[in-house]
């Protein structure tokens, strides 16, 4: 599709309703702090989500799917084999990876299971927070546990520079969402601070990419509109709730609820 920053919410709003339509099937091998939450945001957008992780079935369970999203955030060394298995057969079938670093910079094993993700298979696109993308691009942030305590100075230039380097979108998401696939910069400025409070809305970001991945092979389009609407969603979750418990049911509601129309009038996006 053409990436028209001046009529983007028409864009994304044409993307959410190309998933309605084509309901793809999203394959996760995620962490089991998300497995819950990223099904039901998988099937609120009109999506389909399959959780499938034993060595023995996922080259199989990736060739049926439109998007893998592979997130090691309760890292294990069986979990990362079947990654590597899924992502070797999406990258021969030209499935798109969605990969969410989760606590990069945090410790070694987590560092060098990045980087060998990244040595190892094609992704499409890096779903991060500023300190776990600056952590794996090595320009910085500071990363305690799974949360950014720490972020990059400049997301826009370490964005468009290590997507250049590993030929990926990379997507930082903060108060306002970097995107860049190493040319062109994009910022999506919908969401809203409550989206912080509750565990998981960044993994739920990241399965929202895979979503729009699975139905648009321009990534850096799929990833932007996937964040907008996204962030329209929290927008409008945090409008009805009265705190994280609330908002974690609204977020859901609002993500079935989103219309291609509401994504149109409310879209924020920028060229930077």
């Amino acid at each position: 599709m053409s990436f028209d920053y001046s009529d983007f919410g028409a864009a994304a709003a044409e993307l959410l309703e190309r998933v309605r339509v084509r309901s793809p099937l999203i394959h996760h091998i995620t962490n089991f702090v998300v497995m819950n939450d990223t099904a039901n945001a998988t099937l609120a957008l009109g999506a389909l989500p399959v959780m499938a992780h034993a060595k023995e079935e996922v080259a199989e369970m990736v060739g049926a799917a439109g998007a893998l999203v592979l997130n090691p955030g309760t890292l294990e060394p069986d979990w990362v084999e079947a990654m590597l298995i899924a992502g070797r057969r999406a990258n021969e079938l030209g499935i798109p990876i969605v990969y969410d670093p989760v606590g990069v910079g945090a410790t070694a094993y987590r560092i060098e299971t990045a980087k060998r993700f990244l040595r190892e298979l094609k992704i499409s696109v890096v779903r991060g927070n500023s300190g776990e993308v600056g952590s794996l691009a090595g320009a910085g942030g500071l990363v305690k546990g799974v949360e950014s305590v720490e972020g990059v100075a400049d997301p826009v230039a370490v964005a468009r520079s290590f997507a250049g380097r590993i030929g990926a979108t990379v997507a930082i998401t903060g108060k306002r969402d970097i995107l860049s696939d190493g040319a062109q910069v994009a910022g999506v400025d919908n969401g809203h601070e409550m989206m912080k409070l509750v565990t998981g809305t960044g993994c739920m970001s990241t399965t929202v990419v895979a979503v729009f991945c699975a139905v648009e092979s321009d990534r850096l389009a799929a990833a932007t509109a996937a964040l907008t609407c996204y962030g329209i969603a929290g927008q409008e979750a945090a409008r009805v709730s009265r705190g994280p418990g609330s908002f974690r049911a609204a977020l859901l509601d609002a993500l079935y609820a989103l219309t291609p129309k509401q994504v149109e009038a409310a879209a924020k996006v920028a060229r930077l």
